[in-house]
Order: structure tokens, then sequence, then C-alpha cells
């Protein structure tokens, strides 16, 4: 049976769409139609590093990324705030209505709903950056949330419980909501991109790698195939496996309701 198309009474699909599909409204608007077909309970987590990068070029503030993390300036916060819990946010809820998917957008601030702290600078100080510990998600909001029929929609802003905003990875955001719905019921976590997966040549679709396991993804990162943004993505993967999501995929966006991409398992 495909989890993606067919899931069980009650199991819950958490969904992460990237930067480049947020940034294409043709691409977008097939994949919150694709979504908002899916049945049963389910979350969407989102970006937008492409629109608040513009903006912040707009706004002459510099952009500096490591191993595909922003790095957050009090400056850059104020941007990625206002585009992530913002525009974005209510730009995806605002569609989702019109499919008649009734959604919720938050940040981590609202409801409580996401705490992290801020991340240590050494060796690498990344400013008003959160990491999520595993109590961080409070599956009592989402719960409540699915229950009463309302889609979540998550963006990867959070806070630390004392007043600061902090930017969180979307990936990890993805990663940590899906940990926390296993805690409430089965839970797939599905990474949407403009990739039909992860590539062993980015340049041709042929090389779809469709299956990794730890030990090939330590080769994979060793010789170079897995770079950059793709880091992250599998290192919360793994992370959500390990502490008990059941399935995670990542896929093309325009493939969200068929079995297709790589599927990452821990054996």
């Amino acid at each position: 049976m495909n989890e993606l198309t067919s899931p069980a009474t009650g199991d819950i699909t958490v969904v992460k769409i990237g930067g480049n599909i947020v940034d294409n409204p043709e691409a977008l608007a097939r994949f919150v139609k694709d979504f908002a077909s899916l049945p049963g309970r389910k979350i969407l987590i989102h970006g937008g590093g492409k629109e608040a990068t513009r903006l912040s070029d707009r706004l002459e503030i510099p952009t500096t990324m490591i191993e595909g993390r922003r790095v957050t300036s009090r400056e850059t916060l104020d941007v990625v705030t206002m585009v992530y819990a913002g525009l974005v946010n209510k730009r995806i809820v605002s569609m989702l209505q019109a499919e008649g998917c009734n959604a919720l957008g938050i940040s981590g601030a609202d409801g409580n709903a996401i705490t992290a702290t801020r991340r240590k600078a050494t060796p690498i100080d990344y400013g008003f950056v959160g990491d999520i510990a595993p109590e961080g998600v409070d599956t009592s909001l989402m719960g409540a949330l699915l229950d009463a029929g309302i889609t979540p929609v998550y963006c990867a802003i959070t806070h630390d419980g004392h007043g600061t905003l902090l930017n969180c990875n979307a990936d990890t955001i993805a990663s940590s909501v899906a940990i926390g719905a296993s805690r409430l019921a089965p839970a797939d976590l599905v990474y949407c991109f403009e990739q039909p997966g992860v590539m062993e040549d980015i340049d041709r679709p042929e090389s779809l790698i469709p299956h990794i396991t730890p030990s090939s993804y330590a080769s994979l990162r060793e010789r170079g195939v897995v770079n950059k943004g793709m880091i992250p993505k599998l290192d919360n993967s793994f992370r959500a496996i390990g502490a008990g999501v059941r399935s995670v995929i990542i896929k093309h966006a325009a493939n969200l309701t068929n079995y297709t991409g790589t599927t990452l398992s821990g054996e």
C-alpha cells in the first residue's frame, strides 16, 4: 500500500517544501493542490530562503550561508521573520484554504508550538539560530489542531521562551515536527524540492539513488555526492528515523502523490 496516498486512519503525513517551490508560483500552486488532496491528517512545513535573500539584498543586508545553513544576524532575523512567518506562511495558508484544506499558519512562538535554544557560538557563530530539543515540539497543540480537522502550517521561526525569536533550518523543523507527530500516531516525513530525489549527478535524472542507509550516506558525503544544502536534509532525515518516524522520502514536489524518490532507512 502506498502510505502517501492511502494512509491508515489516524496516521500523519508531514511534508516539507523547499524555497525553489515556494518561489515558483506555478509549482507552488500545483503542490498546494496535491497536498490538499492527500487523505488523512497532514502537516506542512516550509522555508522561504530565496525570498528572504532577495529582501536582504534590497535592504543591503549581507547573506552568509555555511553548509546550507543561514547565518542569522539581528537584522537578518527581522527579515526572515517577516518573510517566513508573514508573507510566505500566509500566502500558502490562503492557497490551501482555496483548495478546501482548512489550514492554520504558525511560528514556533504561536501557541508555544516549538521552543529552541540559541546555538552556541563555537565552533561557528550562526547568530540567532535555534536548536530544537526532543521536547521542544508541543505535541498537545499539534494533536488538538489535527483532531479539529485543521492542518498546521509551520514556518521556520521558533522562540527561546524568553522573548527572543530564533531562525531554524526548515529541514530541522520538519524532522522535529515529524518526531513529535510520531508520538501521536505512525508518521511519515516527505521532503519535497525541485529534484527527483538524491542524485549521483544532478544533471542526469536517471542517476536517482532510490535508497540510502547511514553507511551509504557516509560514503556519498565523503565522495562529495551529497553536499551543501543536502547535508542538513539527510542529517535530519536519519535523526527522524532514529527517533521513531516510520519513513522518510526525498522527492520532487510534482511527485508528492506517487511513490517515487529516494527512500531513507536505518539499515
